[in-house]
């Protein structure tokens, strides 16, 4: 994992910042999951995941204080960055990335229920997932390049969570 953010960082200085480590309940498991993040900003990761299962990458914005989380909101609650925020999110799912976070259970008061983003205004945190798989490649130099792949499709939604939110 180590010579892999080594090499995207050589790639791209934009994901120098990073740390890996590795987790599980037995020491002896741990080379069974791996993980790695590259920090963009407060709170906001790109995240890279190997296990059994094979590679997974993210980009996250979570653990986010109260004054971040207003800012997200008026964020997505403007005519600008909002309907921005909409197309990003639409255009990762298409490419297969599962869009999570913390969702309030209803909606958010202060903004009409049938607000345009009242899904998005929900979020507590913002979270954009894909399996990558357990390829041949996994093994080889073209692990780095497909990360790099996944970390650029994930560009627009880290640019628009560092602008607007940290």
């Amino acid at each position: 994992m180590i010579e892999l953010l080594n090499v995207v960082a050589d790639a791209d200085p934009a994901y120098e910042d990073f740390s890996v480590w590795g987790y599980g309940d037995v020491l002896v498991r741990a080379w069974q999951r791996q993980s790695a993040i590259v920090r963009l900003g407060r709170n906001v990761e790109l995240g890279v995941r190997f296990d059994l299962d094979g590679v997974e990458v993210s980009v996250a914005w979570w653990y986010a204080p109260s004054v971040q989380i207003e800012r997200y909101r008026a964020a997505v609650a403007d005519d600008g960055s909002g309907p921005r925020l909409v197309a990003i999110v639409r255009k990762l799912e298409r490419e297969g990335f599962a869009i999570s976070g913390d969702l309030l259970k209803r909606p958010l008061r202060g903004y009409p229920v049938d607000h345009p983003r009242a899904q998005l205004l929900r979020h507590k945190s913002v979270i954009a997932t894909r399996a990558l798989g357990c390829e041949e490649w996994i093994h080889t130099p073209a692990a780095a390049d497909h990360v790099l792949a996944a970390f650029s499709q994930l560009r627009s939604l880290s640019h628009w969570l560092v602008e607007n939110v940290s």
